[in-house]
């Protein structure tokens, strides 16, 4: 990525440098909740009631072999499925049914959630979240300005900003512009910054190795 360009989220940062340090030297922040997707409630619900069935399944199973007799629920379940034709009616509407469960299982799987979302201090009872993309903008904004800098890549994680030189640019400077950069977004978790030149980069001098 470009000093000015977009900045590369999924982008792996190789390279060595100076020791990481936290962004922002404010007052340590309380607990916030991230963001929760609405799936999130969804996946609950589906694992809820598949625990509560493969439960009854477990303990039933144990019964039957402490030598209880096997409840009716099962019997009458493995009867009909012993029993029942593929063309019955319930049959093919308990397979669509199936069908239509593991397809919005898949779907909820592969949709894209709420992780690329940081939350935000927040102000009163008013929360608010900055995207991961929003932040790499600002801080590939601040390196356009500095010199030495031939290109940048910036990979944005959860708990870590990573930061690949490629230019002249001494990483420790800056680190230290980038900081005070990121430390303007008030997250409510500050993000550690790594700034780290790549090998080969040809650092200027004073640049840890």
């Amino acid at each position: 990525m470009s000093a000015g360009g977009e900045p590369a989220s999924g982008e792996a940062a190789t390279v060595a440098g100076d020791a990481a340090t936290p962004a922002g030297d404010g007052p340590p922040p309380g607990k916030v909740r991230r963001p929760q997707a609405p799936r999130a409630v969804v996946a609950a619900l589906v694992a809820t009631v598949l625990l509560v069935l493969a439960g009854a399944l477990l303990y039933d199973v144990i019964a039957v072999r402490a030598g209880y007799p096997t409840r009716r629920w099962r019997a009458r379940a493995a009867d009909e499925l012993a029993t029942r034709h593929l063309d019955y009616l319930w049959t093919l509407v308990g397979a669509g049914a199936a069908v239509l469960l593991g397809g919005m299982l898949l779907w909820l799987a592969l949709a894209p959630g709420l992780g690329r979302w940081l939350p935000l201090r927040p102000h009163g009872d008013t929360g608010a979240a900055i995207d991961r993309a929003g932040i790499g903008h600002l801080l590939a904004d601040r390196a356009a300005g500095l010199q030495g800098i031939d290109r940048l890549r910036i990979r944005i994680s959860r708990r870590r900003v990573r930061v690949t030189l490629i230019g002249s640019a001494d990483p420790v400077s800056v680190q230290r512009q980038l900081r005070d950069e990121l430390a303007r977004v008030t997250l409510a978790r500050p993000l550690r910054l790594d700034v780290r030149a790549a090998p080969g980069a040809g650092p200027g001098p004073g640049a840890a190795g």
